[in-house]
């Protein structure tokens, strides 16, 4: 079956906008890799320092547990095994470094193809992405990072006449996947308010179904915390509350979106009717003026 000149033209019409978004999706990506590419590497040479930013939950617990925080130490049992956790540190960091430019060269591969108003409506949301992630990290280092080192430290044993003496001795890659485990879990879970809310906007939620679903959500927020975290009560209650709060905020955030598109709505309906009043009389004198 040959191809007449016509569909030859369609085809070489409709490729070319294809071939136009996968340039451009090309450009994006190399901005984005080439950006946590040079996160990583700076990460990567302050990847010891970073570290011991890190460490410095471990020393608030173990003033809570009335010891030394001078004599906090970290072992690693194998010889690459802390070459590997500052790769692993530089990774995360340059990832969270890198994130705001990601998340900026994906939005100006979509903006293109989003209406004004949809581009204001999102514009807020990838902000505030960001913001409530740090605010979930934030919550991890100055809180729940030394409350769950303080359990820890809690467990040891003094060493007497009956009973062996039992020191907490972390290693590095294990303290840096617990702190990055939380974190990676506050910092997700505070991303609720976020994707409630952009499913509320679109119509896929409403608020109505929020407050139905509030005991499943209940039951659901315990469960993602015993898997997201360490296998302790107060971190896994540490995470629980935080999301159950953050539920109840979503639902407050939906009631607002849901009462700004019905305003929305009430004002096109206004508006349509006064130019369909307006169409109407300008008809009227139309007809009635004399010919």
């Amino acid at each position: 079956m040959s191809v007449s000149d016509t569909e030859k033209d369609e085809i070489e019409k409709s490729s070319a906008p294809l071939m136009e978004h996968l340039i451009e999706l090309r450009r994006r990506l190399i901005w984005s890799i080439g950006g946590f590419f040079v996160a990583f590497l700076v990460c990567f040479f302050f990847a010891k320092r970073l570290f011991n930013l890190l460490v410095i939950p471990f020393k608030w617990a173990t003033q809570w547990a009335g010891l030394d925080p001078h004599k906090v130490e970290l072992i690693y049992t194998a010889p690459q095994e802390f070459f590997f956790t500052q790769v692993k540190l530089a990774m995360f960091g340059g990832m969270v470094i890198a994130f705001p430019l990601i998340a900026t060269q994906i939005y100006k591969f979509i903006a293109p193809g989003l209406y004004k108003n949809e581009r204001n409506a999102f514009l807020p949301f990838l902000i505030a992405s960001p913001i409530l992630f740090l605010m979930g990290a934030s919550l991890v280092y100055f809180f729940f990072t030394p409350m769950v080192m303080w359990f820890f430290l809690a467990m040891q044993q003094a060493g007497t006449n009956d009973q062996v003496q039992i020191s907490l001795l972390p290693k590095v890659s294990e303290y840096l996947s617990l702190i990055m485990t939380l974190i990676f879990s506050f910092g997700l879970v505070f991303q609720l308010p976020v994707v409630t809310s952009l499913m509320t906007r679109v119509g896929m939620l409403s608020s109505k179904a929020l407050v139905e679903k509030r005991r499943w959500a209940i039951v659901i927020a315990f469960v993602v915390a015993a898997v997201l975290t360490p296998p302790d009560p107060m971190s896994q209650i540490g995470l629980a509350i935080p999301t159950i709060l953050l539920y109840e905020v979503a639902i407050w955030s939906a009631r607002l979106i849901e009462r700004s598109k019905e305003r929305d709505r009430l004002a096109r309906e206004k508006q349509d009717a006064a130019a369909e009043v307006a169409e109407k009389a300008a008809d009227a004198s139309s007809t009635q003026a004399p010919s």
